[in-house]
């Protein structure tokens, strides 16, 4: 009976929980306060004496509210990399363990940064809607993208995710530098200082740092004019990095000459003006999401909910009680 399976609390869903609900039905009785008509405080409330394990995504906060209101929590496992969404802090005083999907997305979001880059470019989503709204036909004239190679390419947090977007750029032609928290020892990179430092020798930037209170809105204006007119940005991070408000005024002024987005600041509402642009090229926050990481995910999750009720050691595990 479900009853008899450990309760674990889905907060989200996360996709790799619908993509693979029957599954993980089979091993867990997942509570789902989506499913429920009361208000999400007191299904916590009715739920609290059963909920030890929480599964989340990056697109659900965990509040110190929410938190408080499971005494019996002792272990969150989070379907992102990013863990900005889940308040560290409290579960360290409160003794809740926290996981995340550590490298496992790393390949994936990488060759998404380079396919927005590619697209923003090459205008390959623009040309799809110019051939499709039968404008080739009339003999009108589409205008000229620009060659990756020999572009100088900034990268904005050389960790994993960063590194391996560096090393497919570098290997098309691209000159790579980088600002990161740290100057890395083992990157042969250039390093600059700040973003702006590195905005003001690149050509594009690619954001691919945590978002913290430090990176809140880092990618303003005044780093859009020091990277310049023909400069492109392109966000696989977190929305909040950037200030949209400067993004969309910079992109209409053609202060910079284009982005590819895959995160926003208020996921899933993206501002109306962004759909005018046809320098600007958008996915839905899919970066890490293909057939094959969702179904790595997934044995990463129940692996490590399997290790947390048996009492064995977690993996990626970012807080350890």
């Amino acid at each position: 009976m479900a009853d008899d399976l450990p309760h674990v609390l889905i907060l989200g869903p996360p996709t790799v929980f619908k993509s693979y609900e029957k599954q993980f039905s089979e091993k867990f009785h997942f509570l789902k306060p989506w499913e429920s008509s009361i208000p999400l405080h007191q299904f916590l409330s009715t739920h609290a004496g059963s909920v030890r394990a929480a599964l989340c995504s990056a697109a659900h906060p965990v509040t110190s509210d929410i938190l408080k209101n499971l005494p019996e929590l002792r272990f969150i496992m989070t379907s992102s990399v990013g863990t900005d969404h889940i308040d560290l802090h409290e579960c360290r005083k409160l003794g809740v363990k926290v996981a995340n999907a550590g490298s496992l997305f790393s390949d994936d979001v990488a060759d998404m940064a380079v396919g927005l880059l590619i697209d923003v470019l090459r205008k390959i989503s623009a040309a799809d809607r110019f051939v499709k709204a039968g404008l080739w036909q009339q003999n009108v004239v589409y205008p000229l993208g620009h060659k990756l190679g020999g572009k100088q390419v900034g990268i904005v947090g050389m960790g994993r995710i960063g590194f391996d977007v560096a090393k497919r750029l570098h290997s098309l032609g691209c000159i790579i530098s980088y600002t990161s928290r740290n100057k890395k020892p083992h990157i042969k990179f250039p390093f600059c200082l700040n973003v702006q430092e590195l905005a003001a020798k690149c050509d594009i930037l690619v954001i691919c740092c945590a978002l913290t209170n430090q990176t809140h809105h880092m990618i303003d204006k005044n780093v859009m004019k020091a990277l310049g007119k023909n400069g492109i940005i392109v966000n696989i991070a977190r929305g909040a990095i950037i200030n949209e408000k400067d993004l969309l005024d910079c992109l209409q002024n053609g202060e910079i000459a284009g982005a590819g987005l895959d995160v926003f600041e208020q996921e899933p509402n993206v501002p109306e003006e962004f759909f005018e642009l046809d320098n600007v090229v958008m996915t839905p926050h899919h970066a890490v999401l293909t057939e094959e990481s969702t179904r790595n995910i997934y044995e990463l999750v129940v692996g490590n909910l399997d290790a947390f009720f048996s009492n064995q050691p977690l993996m990626n595990e970012v807080v350890k009680v």
